[in-house]
């Protein structure tokens, strides 16, 4: 048996009480870090909002992101959606078929038989395929290499999925001065931010990232011009946030057309306002009275035609003004309405959606007859609404969608006015002549998919506005026709930009 000494028992002592005062501090940082993070988890979600890195452990440790500025922080971290875990949010898709979607009986097939009109001359390419990309992979280069049958100009861009990209978008409401207030979502309070996080991925190929200094390169000495309605604008607008953020352009607009003019490549960018593509006028023809606008289908719209020789590309937008209330007009005699047609004035021989596909045909025809147009011509298809459960005027809602949709609403009205926009064009084609090129740029059924990509309630910079629903379940005032800036919607300058990049390198233009 052994006996400790004092000087054992001394040694003892310190032992524990060495062990006791790790055991405080250990608790005591056991205890802040609870503090800590309650703290964090009870702040207000109206003040700051949470990203999340993966450590190097593949711990997920919540970050406190202030939303009073959009900083390079920001952009390191991705902005997850308020709904679902991280793990959940960091890779998700929605994917699109080479089939249709499951549409109203006869439209369906309709759809299904109407040939690609991007493959009318690309059917010939390579039959060399690519791989599909993994489920997890995103694009994250800009240098835009693409490959296989992509070089030979073949890759289709518009059938993919919606894959989570952590890169973010290509600016942001900040750092943009051109965003149209109302497509301001951030700005005027909207509270998640995923949807500006969500990138294309075509079946077979990369869908490049803008690169802001490759497109003005490409775009040396040209002109691009968007034509049309107010999704134009947007459009337009979009494009602009992307180069502005290498190279602040000079305004050059007037009274008949917006123009920004880039010093460096010598690249300008164009709007010019025009609702339906073709002439109108409110002056009385027939039994149409005043105040009616007059829509002649037959006759182009002469406040851009005079402008066209100039256009190294031109992007046009059409369609959303159809719904208006109007009078259509062929040779000079009334021949149909919209909201607008007299009772004892028989059936109408011309209803919107056919008035559609008319006008379509008309303006194609005309550009690419126009001697002295030798440029691109591209008509970017119909832009899908997202008002569920009514009309815009009627209760429609895209209320609280934060994320893309696994499958597409089926709107009977979009889906027929697509396939008259598309039977215009064919029938536009048909009678090219000159040496002017079309191209149909097919985002209807990828963006059919973002219902979470619209302003919603969050139009306006007004503090007292709705953006819940009232006591009944009626929705708040909203738009979900345009696009949030930065949103989906830039992904339509991705794809412009790789429609134009394959004429241009390969020799087509």
């Amino acid at each position: 048996m052994t006996i400790d000494s004092p000087r054992n028992q001394n040694g003892a002592v310190g032992v524990r009480r060495t062990v006791t005062s790790i055991l405080i501090s250990v608790g005591s940082l056991v205890l802040s870090l609870v503090v800590v993070s309650l703290f964090a988890f009870s702040s207000p979600s109206t003040n700051s909002q949470f990203g999340y890195l993966i450590s190097a452990d593949k711990l997920v440790v919540p970050v406190v992101v202030s939303d009073k500025s959009d900083n390079d922080t920001q952009k390191e971290i991705p902005n997850l959606s308020n709904e679902g875990t991280p793990s959940e949010n960091v890779i998700q898709e929605v994917v699109i078929p080479n089939s249709t979607e499951k549409s109203e009986p006869g439209l369906n097939d309709s759809l299904n038989e109407i040939k690609d009109p991007l493959t009318k001359n690309e059917e010939s390419g390579s039959d060399e395929t690519l791989n599909e990309s993994g489920s997890d992979s995103k694009e994250t280069s800009s240098e835009g290499e693409l490959s296989g049958k992509d070089e030979l100009g073949t890759c289709d861009l518009y059938h993919g999925k919606w894959v989570y990209d952590e890169m973010g978008p290509l600016y942001t409401n900040n750092s943009c001065p051109v965003i149209t207030q109302m497509q301001n979502c951030q700005g005027n309070g909207r509270p998640d931010k995923g949807y500006e996080n969500w990138r294309w991925q075509p079946s077979e190929c990369q869908l490049p990232r803008f690169d802001p200094r490759r497109f003005l390169e490409l775009m040396r000495g040209k002109t691009l011009a968007f034509v049309g309605d107010s999704v134009a604008r947007n459009q337009m607008e979009s494009l602009l946030c992307i180069l502005w953020q290498v190279e602040v352009p000079k305004n050059r607009g007037n009274k008949r057309m917006q123009k920004w003019y880039f010093r460096s490549t010598s690249t300008s960018i164009v709007r010019i306002w025009s609702s339906w593509l073709v002439h109108h006028t409110p002056d009385p023809i027939g039994p149409a009275p005043q105040g009616v606008d007059k829509v002649f289908l037959d006759v182009p719209d002469e406040t851009f035609m005079e402008f066209i020789p100039a256009f190294s590309v031109l992007v046009l937008s059409s369609g959303h003004w159809f719904a208006k209330k109007s009078a259509y007009v062929i040779n000079g005699t009334v021949v149909g309405g919209q909201l607008w047609w007299p009772k004892d004035a028989g059936e109408m021989s011309v209803n919107n959606i056919e008035a559609f596909g008319i006008s379509v045909e008309t303006i194609l025809t005309a550009i690419a007859n126009d001697p002295k147009f030798t440029g691109l011509a591209i008509v970017r298809s119909y832009s899908p609404d997202h008002y569920e459960g009514g009309a815009w005027n009627t209760g429609g809602s895209c209320t609280g969608k934060v994320e893309p949709v696994t499958e597409v609403v089926r709107s009977g009205f979009t889906d027929t006015m697509y396939l008259k926009q598309i039977g215009g064009f064919q029938k536009a084609v048909e009678k090219v002549n000159g040496t002017a090129r079309l191209k149909f740029m097919d985002i209807t059924e990828p963006f059919g998919l973002r219902p979470d990509g619209h302003p919603g309630p969050y139009r306006s910079l007004d503090p007292n506005k709705k953006t819940k629903r009232g006591p009944n379940g009626e929705p708040p005032p909203q738009d979900c026709l345009h696009w949030c800036m930065p949103g989906p919607i830039d992904t339509w300058n991705e794809m412009l930009f790789e429609e134009i990049r394959r004429e241009i390198e390969t020799g087509k233009s």
